[in-house]
């Protein structure tokens, strides 16, 4: 470490202290707004907008000499969306005044979000997009349906991408904003998943008013300000911050050391086998994590991404043949709409279930092989003969 990074690191400790000196830890949300105000809760936004201008590297400091002592963090269970995708984003492509509104509630945990870009017939080809956006002086008044959005019904804002001109090919015609959950015109629908849980939902709009002081980005740039949220997207499915043995392969370890009925010769050479492949994918998101300091994450993002999918759903199998019989049970199938996810905290069958969504949501595995093959490996791209047609004359 530097001479200059040594003194920003002192100084970081310094304003971490005084945090904690003169802030009352017993109201999470009180203690989290003097924290996004002392600069502390991303140290690389600017400062007024929760951080200092740093590297992003001086973060992990901060968090971890928070949580040794103990203070409270941002709800990031809760608030994956706008945490992990709407945060960055608005630092990205928001104005002085969206910057201002939207990111201290984030942190906060007073703004939950949730994420309006996919459509019935919109998913792994986001770029066609049907839900209508149309000006009308100062407003945006938007007509569609959204699919698969977690966490709609207990969001307050949403990220939204639109269509505003069909007259264009369907890249060019979106515009992204950010839209008010309360809004009459939202109809919230839960969707059940094989797990029992509605995780998901449906959301139509009808005539939903947007001003277009919450547009995010210029008209038209919709495609660029949703490529870089789905980047970081993908950075925070398959790359956060990870210890090891967490994830789906920890309480399979955990019952192979405390159940040794469960164990066979055969059994262990696989679990050996699918614990080195964890721990590869977990020191690979560690160093893209490093990469990231510098910059916005880029493509990459999306073989971590396609990784943690394959090993989720490869390790929960095996789980579920380590544990015979009981493997098959399940504790509960009642409808339910969760706050927050858990995907290792229970049983063997709810973590097998689980985990065959874990290839569609966050972009599916087909098209990050194709993201990977394109913008990482420099493969020539597959033939898209929509690609310079305008969306009102692609045939649907």
């Amino acid at each position: 470490m530097s001479t200059d990074e040594q003194a920003i690191a002192r100084d970081l400790s310094g304003r971490v202290a005084t945090l904690l000196e003169q802030n009352d830890q017993s109201d999470p949300a009180r203690f989290l707004g003097a924290r996004f105000d002392a600069g502390l809760a991303w140290v690389h936004f600017p400062p007024g907008r929760g951080g200092l201008g740093l590297p992003q590297s001086f973060q992990a400091q901060v968090d971890a000499e928070l949580e040794a002592a103990g203070a409270p963090g941002p709800a990031k269970s809760r608030n994956g969306i706008g945490l992990g995708m709407a945060a960055p984003t608005i630092a990205a492509f928001g104005t002085d005044e969206q910057q201002q509104k939207y990111l201290r509630p984030i942190f906060t945990g007073e703004h939950i979000y949730c994420q309006l870009f996919s459509e019935p017939g919109a998913g792994s080809d986001l770029a066609a997009v049907a839900t209508r956006a149309v000006r009308d002086g100062d407003e945006w008044t938007v007509n569609g349906q959204k699919v698969w959005t977690s966490g709609a019904q207990n969001a307050q804002l949403a990220i939204l991408v639109a269509r505003t001109d069909p007259s264009v090919p369907k890249h060019a015609g979106l515009t992204y904003f950010l839209c008010d959950m309360s809004d009459p015109g939202i109809d919230v629908r839960p969707l059940r998943q094989i797990t029992g849980e509605a995780e998901f939902n449906e959301v139509f709009l009808t005539d939903v008013h947007i001003p277009d002081s919450d547009r995010l980005g210029s008209e038209g740039q919709g495609w660029k300000v949703a490529t870089a949220t789905l980047n970081n997207e993908r950075v925070a499915i398959g790359g956060s911050a990870a210890a090891r043995e967490s994830g789906m392969i920890g309480p399979v370890a955990r019952a192979w050391r405390e159940q040794p009925e469960l164990r066979d010769p055969a059994m262990h050479d696989e679990l050996l086998r699918l614990w080195v492949e964890a721990e590869v994918a977990r020191l690979t998101g560690e160093r893209l994590r490093q990469q990231l300091e510098a910059g916005q994450p880029g493509p990459e993002g999306s073989g971590l991404k396609l990784a943690f999918a394959r090993l989720a759903q490869t390790i929960s199998g095996f789980d579920i043949e380590l544990h015979g019989e009981a493997g098959l049970r399940y504790d509960d199938w009642s409808m339910r709409r969760p706050d927050k996810v858990d995907f290792t905290g229970r049983e063997p069958g709810y973590r097998y279930l689980r985990a065959k969504g874990n290839s569609i949501e966050g972009g599916t595995s087909e098209i990050l092989r194709n993201v990977i093959a394109e913008r990482v490996l420099g493969l020539p791209p597959e033939h898209r003969v929509d690609k310079d047609i305008a969306w009102k004359d692609l045939p649907r």
